[in-house]
């Protein structure tokens, strides 16, 4: 069992790890990818660089300081769901964990569906969650919209609620197997409905539904948060304490995430404070 599991390989993921470690902590981080700092051409307001330098040699230079460090780092692996509390079970398209405490760091990523009336039907029959809102709709029509792991992992919950499921790919190749389940491949072009979802139309046809259910990319810190029972702000944000801890014991949150001054400084400053709190969290429940 770790003592904990970083989820993210960003500045706050990655800074918390140095400092764990260097607390002879058994840590993990799980990077999926170089998160939205990879794409990032040209930083120069970061302290100790002379000349600009690309977010993707930013968060490679990171991994490879952890890394010399000892921090154990799996890469292109996605977190799928955390279950539990003290000790969490984390799943992953490569296997599953167990630790004693969680920290956030994947930044906001919440897919922003560029179709009509996505933004006016959302609480109203266009959700996040599964695990929140699939009993709101139990023996109605639902759809669910992804192609990979993360939406694999959602239908699995919606099956418990509904057999009238039917999978939205929005044009993208699906990787996963949806079981008996219908599959549309067809991109979306409008979400109908008022007061509640109706349903949507694709460029090819119109579908009837009660809910849509986005499970589409990768699910960001504050998915895992709500799925948890995680206070969440308006903005997305997951609220935390001075102690970056959430509502729920073990379960901590850095970074974007939790809003706030959405630079690279902020995201290593939050990481090292996380760092702090969680090593002395572990004290308290293994002395």
């Amino acid at each position: 069992m770790y003592d904990v599991l970083i989820v993210g390989g960003g500045p706050a993921g990655i800074s918390a790890a140095v400092y764990l470690q260097r607390f002879k902590r058994n840590i993990i981080v799980i990077a999926k990818d170089h998160g939205a700092l990879g794409s990032t051409t040209h930083i120069e307001n970061y302290y100790g660089f002379e000349n600009p330098i690309t977010g993707k040699e930013l968060v490679e230079a990171g991994f490879a300081q952890a890394r010399r460090l000892g921090v154990n780092i799996h890469e292109n692996e996605e977190v799928l769901s955390i279950n539990g509390s003290g000790p969490f079970n984390i799943k992953t398209n490569g296997g599953e964990y167990l630790t004693k405490t969680v920290l956030l760091t994947t930044g906001m990523n919440r897919p922003n569906l560029r179709v009509k009336g996505f933004t006016t039907l959302q609480g109203k029959g266009i959700s996040f969650c599964g695990i929140c809102d699939g009993f709101l709709y139990r023996n109605k029509k639902i759809g669910i919209l992804g192609a990979g792991d993360f939406m694999a992992e959602e239908l699995e919950v919606l099956r418990n609620f509904s057999n009238n499921l039917t999978v939205f790919t929005n044009g993208e190749s699906l990787s996963v197997s949806t079981h008996e389940y219908p599959v549309v491949t067809e991109p979306l072009v409008e979400l109908l409905g008022v007061d509640s979802l109706t349903g949507v139309k694709t460029q090819a046809k119109t579908y009837d539904l009660d809910a849509l259910f986005i499970a589409a990319g990768t699910p960001s810190a504050s998915d895992f948060a709500v799925r948890m029972g995680a206070f969440v702000n308006q903005k997305n944000e997951i609220e935390v304490d001075p102690n970056f801890s959430t509502n729920i014991a073990g379960l901590y949150a850095a970074g974007d995430c939790i809003g706030g001054l959405l630079q690279i400084s902020k995201a290593v400053s939050d990481g090292a404070q996380a760092a702090l709190a969680i090593n002395k969290y572990l004290k308290t429940i293994t002395s």
